[in-house]
């Protein structure tokens, strides 16, 4: 059975590509499949950030390819895990849910290890060392994530 996850941050063009980069180089693309989308509707068709794209290349991640989309409700039964990247991307998210089994597929993606901080900040309107920054934290969630993944998929640990 494949595990379907999702990232999500505001517009899909820093934080949330770079995530779902991470993801797909760490996890079998056979037994876990990995998207990302925005909350906010502002990019959508458009590539990543291009200083998401220098900081995902200069680490070996192409996530070029990568297409901006916008979240939606059909996420719910598209995904098992659905990640944000900060509350307030979280909470958008989870005022669409219809039930408490929806809400419980929704987690911060930091939640996932102890960095002394839940949120992954909004690299857009920094510089370089932003990005770079966002990418060493979203790396160390990702690693998380394609652990308990693998302990899931294998029947270590009980649902997601």
């Amino acid at each position: 059975m494949q595990t379907r996850v999702l990232m999500v941050c505001l517009g899909n063009i820093c934080r949330s590509p770079l995530a779902e980069g991470l993801l797909k180089s760490k996890v079998d693309p056979e037994s876990v499949l990995v998207d990302s989308a925005g909350t906010g509707g502002y990019h959508i068709g458009s590539s990543p950030d291009p200083r998401s794209i220098a900081v995902a290349l200069k680490n070996n991640i192409d996530i070029t390819s990568q297409r901006c989309r916008l979240f939606s409700k059909n996420d719910f039964t598209q995904f098992d895990l659905i990640y944000a990247m900060d509350r307030s991307n979280y909470s958008d998210i989870v005022a669409l849910t219809d039930d408490n089994q929806q809400i419980q597929k929704v987690r911060l993606l930091l939640e996932e290890i102890d960095l002394g901080t839940r949120e992954v900040p909004d690299p857009y309107y920094g510089g370089p060392n932003g990005f770079e920054l966002v990418f060493d934290m979203i790396d160390k969630a990702c690693d998380a994530v394609a652990q308990r993944i693998l302990a899931i998929q294998n029947g270590e640990n009980g649902p997601f």
